[in-house]
């Protein structure tokens, strides 16, 4: 639509949360060659157009320059069907699981396939059933099959075709391609193919708790500044909560049963008051890229308790979405 505005975010995630640690402003052709519109619209002048895996490469190379951990990086299909996205994260060795569409081709036993064509052909006994991670009624639970496609040029890197069928739906099936070491193990991939939702659970709790997307600004300072200010506050959200989320992993302290005297009474109860948020949360500990030590790039805050606290590497995981009246469909919104 004319006035529709679409972000492509980049988030972290690992075991103590999720942040949001990039976004661009991702506008159509017909928006960057109309250069008086540009200018009215505050658009700097050097901005090009770009699609949206161009857009996730430029977030991804500030977040590599930056330091950002991240063992893994997971996209959905507009980014994992885009080549050139594939070929520029295997050049920086980092591994990756990318959905790609049905219309994709693989290298497969020595022909160059289309991805619908494979998933005709899968064998009805080659699956293993998975758990994708905890969701919000449980684990969720994949079957999954994989195929080892055309190796890269790297030596120490393998490519496989990952095929994901839903239990409840033995139809549904979902294709990612996959660059990661040989010793790397199908229940590792699917277990990171399942981070790739927190992209959006990142932004649907930064539209909640922080205001994300409900904004009424025109021009490009306003939609940066108030998408920077969100993502700047959610993170500090996340950082808190792996503060408290640490201390509650901690030991309880046995105190004693003797009577103290007022004043030590006084000292204890405000020293067990004061609570100081670990400075190594940082911004690793965010997502869609998601060294996984996931959402780039995608941070998960997991649920309350003793489970968000499980050993996830960091994943960067990496979206685009619509900035306002945000869902997780692929409808555009008007402005």
């Amino acid at each position: 639509m004319e006035h529709c505005q679409i972000g492509v975010f980049l988030a972290s995630t690992s075991a103590r949360g999720q942040a949001v640690l990039e976004r661009e402003l991702s506008l159509p052709k017909e928006w960057t060659t109309d250069r008086e519109r540009c200018t009215q619209a505050g658009m700097p002048q050097e901005r090009p157009c770009a699609t949206q895996p161009a857009l996730a490469r430029c977030m991804l190379e500030r977040a590599f320059r930056a330091g950002v951990p991240a063992t893994w990086g997971t996209g959905d299909s507009v980014y994992g069907s885009d080549r050139r996205l594939r070929r520029w994260w295997e050049a920086q060795e980092h591994a990756y699981v990318l959905a790609v569409s049905g219309k994709e081709y693989v290298w497969l036993g020595g022909q160059q396939r289309q991805v619908n064509t494979i998933l005709a052909a899968l064998p009805a006994d080659d699956w293993t059933r998975h758990s994708a991670g905890a969701g919000a009624q449980g684990p969720r639970w994949y079957d999954g099959c994989w195929l080892p496609v055309a190796a890269p040029m790297l030596p120490a890197w393998r490519r496989w075709l990952l095929v994901r069928r839903r239990v409840s739906d033995p139809t549904e099936l979902t294709a990612f391609v996959v660059f990661a070491p040989p010793a790397t193990t199908l229940v590792e991939v699917v277990q990171t193919a399942g981070t790739r939702w927190t992209i959006e659970s990142s932004c649907e709790a930064a539209t909640g708790e922080v205001g994300l997307d409900p904004y009424e600004v025109r021009n490009w300072t306003g939609w940066y500044r108030h998408i920077t200010l969100a993502m700047w506050a959610y993170a500090l959200l996340s950082v808190v909560r792996a503060g408290h989320l640490q201390e509650s992993a901690l030991p309880k302290k046995i105190w004693s049963q003797t009577t103290p005297n007022s004043l030590a009474a006084c000292k204890a109860a405000r020293s067990r008051g004061s609570h100081c948020v670990s400075p190594r949360f940082a911004v690793s500990s965010g997502a869609s890229c998601w060294r996984p030590n996931r959402p780039l790039a995608r941070c998960w805050t997991g649920r309350r308790g003793g489970d968000g606290t499980r050993g996830w590497p960091n994943i960067l995981t990496i979206n685009g979405v619509q900035c306002h009246n945000y869902n997780c469909s692929t409808s555009t919104t008007s402005r």
